[in-house]
């Protein structure tokens, strides 16, 4: 399970010594209690560290560079309690390498009109402080989130929480490792991208292994950790009557238990984070995981089908963000569509791999023909998928730079029941419409695999794209087409010239 207390937050507060030293006690007694209240807030996930105030530009280089070297640190919250002339900012700033959010807030939420006095005023300069602090880092064109309003406000600390919910993941993927069973499926070029560059971009790596290195960490588990699996699949699921003990097709069962221990073996053992398989790819393998690939997503692993290597890593960064929040996150793909006088909608499933985080009920574990791989039946859990607002998001490899796509939508009942259909699935209307998102969709170059949450908001990965520093796209209930394409347009443009500075 991904536990998001294991990141810290320093909270980061400027002032300087010309108010002498009684305020500066003051503000640092103001700031430890922002922090602590933080810490406690239920709307931020990780924990939020009180650092000392920084005077000096020594102080302030040396803090920028501990938060470089420190694993566990995810990001700052920087605010200027007093003024802070920003020059002192620069030399740490230029060498600051985690996100920070700007958090413009006073102490005091009211002016205590018949006490104040100049003492208050020269303590509580939030409001040009901040001001000069805005302006470097425009002026150094850094990338930060500015929040701004009280503290204390409900509103604040959840607008603070997402940003720290994308915080955690960008550290999460900072080193992560995904493994890749077997290569992108053959002639796809939406799931082809360049790894080098993805690697310098956001962190991670991907190595590549042979079906052959699985299979031998399969026919190396232990009957008794497999037996174990076995177990916990009926413990857990509605099992069909052939895979029970009696049934004529347990030994699949036991077969799809044996590679789930290798898989999870294997990913452990090498401290993998995400991974990919492919159907074109089995040799060596009873049949195509998926029951395992359902329950390893379920735990906190990415995962990108035919070699998808850059959805995997999404699918994680998405588990990491969503980390004790309701609603789960799994690999989807537009499947199919309902073109209707009623409605136009999308029905999203894959192959077999559906996290079931995002079940409505619990999943029936079935064994069904498939019609591709050329393998034997393979296990897979078969749900209907919760019903609500979600959020599918894409990222693809643009050639001079990666696109993060998204758009939000609303997942319904299906019209009828679907008896006959062996995988867990979710039927959607898109926002604002069928027609317009998918046209919007295509227009960016969306890919056909996404990562699909209802946990998380545009906000969230709005935020976590501008820590990456990649293109963020939106498609929702105010999208025009004409409008999108122009903004496609102006992206383009942007970061070519972007480059150049």
């Amino acid at each position: 399970m991904i536990d998001l207390k294991q990141y810290e937050i320093w909270f980061v507060t400027g002032s300087q010594h010309l108010y002498g030293p009684k305020t500066l006690e003051s503000v640092a007694a103001h700031s430890r209690e922002i922090a602590a209240a933080l810490n406690v807030s239920t709307e931020i996930p990780a924990q939020v560290i009180f650092k000392p105030v920084l005077t000096t530009p020594e102080d302030i280089r040396q803090l920028c560079l501990e938060a470089n070297s420190a694993p566990n640190c995810a990001g700052l919250i920087t605010w200027m309690h007093t003024f802070s002339p920003a020059k002192m900012w620069i030399s740490g700033l230029n060498l600051l390498k985690k996100p920070f959010l700007h958090l413009h807030t006073q102490y005091n939420r009211e002016i205590p009109w018949s006490k104040i006095d100049m003492d208050f005023m020269n303590l509580n300069q939030s409001a040009h402080g901040d001001r000069e602090f805005g302006f470097i880092g425009s002026r150094m064109r850094l990338s930060r989130k500015v929040v701004v309003g009280h503290w204390q406000d409900d509103d604040i600390q959840k607008r603070i929480g997402v940003w720290v919910r994308a915080a955690c993941a960008w550290a999460d993927w900072q080193g992560a490792r995904i493994a890749r069973f077997g290569d992108n499926m053959r002639d796809v070029a939406v799931t082809e991208g360049d790894k080098v560059e993805a690697q310098i971009r956001f962190g991670y790596d991907v190595y590549g292994y042979g079906v052959g290195d699985l299979v031998k960490a399969v026919n190396d588990a232990s009957d008794a950790d497999v037996k174990k699996m076995v177990q916990a699949y009926f413990d857990e699921y509605d099992v069909v009557p052939v895979l029970q003990p009696n049934g004529e097709k347990y030994s699949s069962l036991v077969e799809g238990a044996r590679i789930e221990v290798g898989m999870r073996n294997f990913l452990s053992a090498g401290n993998f984070k995400a991974f990919t398989t492919t159907f074109e790819d089995l040799h060596g393998l009873a049949q195509l995981p998926g029951l395992a690939v359902q329950r390893l997503m379920r735990d906190g692993y990415g995962f990108g089908a035919e070699g998808d290597w850059k959805t995997s890593a999404l699918v994680r960064a998405m588990k990491v963000m969503s980390a004790g929040l309701k609603g789960g996150v799994s690999f989807m793909e537009d499947y199919t569509y309902h073109l209707s006088a009623s409605g136009d909608k999308v029905l999203g499933a894959h192959m077999l791999e559906i996290c079931e985080s995002i079940a409505a009920n619990k999943p029936k574990l079935d064994i069904l023909p498939l019609s591709i791989g050329g393998k034997a039946d393979p296990l897979r859990l078969i749900f209907d998928a919760n019903l609500g607002p979600a959020i599918g998001v894409s990222i693809m490899d643009m050639g001079q730079r990666f696109r993060i796509v998204a758009n939000v939508v609303d997942v319904v009942p299906t019209d009828e029941p679907l008896p006959n259909l062996p995988v867990a699935r979710a039927l959607w209307l898109p926002r604002p419409n069928l027609k317009t998102a998918a046209a919007a969709w295509i227009y960016a170059g969306g890919a056909h695999h996404t990562s699909f949450s209802y946990a998380l908001t545009a906000e969230h990965l709005y935020d976590f794209a501008e820590m990456a520093g990649v293109e963020f796209l939106l498609i929702d209930e105010n999208t025009k087409v004409n409008e999108f394409k122009d903004k496609l347009r102006w992206n383009d443009l942007y970061y070519h010239l972007d480059k150049a500075f």
